[in-house]
């Protein structure tokens, strides 16, 4: 099991490190920043048994995603949007922009992939499970997804992975729950 998360991954559990293009409520991002400082918090206090969760609605997520894209300055992801929708499925659209890079004939300096697919945890770790993955209008397999992952990340510096892996949840979370227009974060 890794211990960090591909890019979109991160994206989705709140780890985000890209540059934003839309914009959002700031409002329902500081709603979701005061969520994480409240789950560092009560990890940190001493004698915390049982499990706690947070709410989060679908729209406060997406501005909080949209915020940390603007204040991360990531160079290849330009935006995500997700759905949420019940029995932990979500939808989204991921955007990169890889002009100046030195890209397989395969991909384009600019793509838009839609995808669905069922959040799953098991004991603090996380994956997306892909049903559908689509190249602006075009159905594809995952690993030209994670071609793509692995372009970013030799443009970070960081190891590759791919979007199929189990991860570590952050900030203590144990499990994650999506329903229609909300999640729930358990820690």
């Amino acid at each position: 099991m890794r211990s960090s998360l591909p890019l979109a991954l991160v994206l989705v559990l709140c780890n985000l490190h890209v540059v934003a293009q839309q914009s959002y409520s700031r409002q329902e991002a500081e709603k979701v920043l005061k969520l994480i400082e409240k789950i560092e918090g009560d990890r940190a206090e001493s004698g915390q048994r049982g499990k706690r969760k947070v709410e989060v609605f679908e729209s406060e997520f997406n501005a909080y995603v949209a915020h940390r894209i603007e204040t991360e300055r990531e160079q290849a992801m330009k935006e995500l949007e997700l759905k949420f929708f019940d029995a932990n499925r979500i939808e989204g659209r991921l955007f990169f922009n890889l002009r100046g890079q030195d890209l397989p004939k395969i991909l384009r300096p600019e793509m838009n992939f839609y995808f669905s697919g069922i959040i799953e945890t098991n004991d603090g770790a996380v994956r997306l499970k892909l049903d559908e993955l689509f190249l602006e209008g075009q159905e594809i397999q995952p690993v030209l997804l994670d071609l793509v992952f692995m372009i970013v990340a030799r443009i970070n510096k960081v190891e590759s992975s791919s979007i199929n892996d189990w991860y570590v949840l952050p900030s203590g979370i144990k499990e994650i729950k999506v329903y229609k227009g909300r999640a729930e974060f358990y820690y």
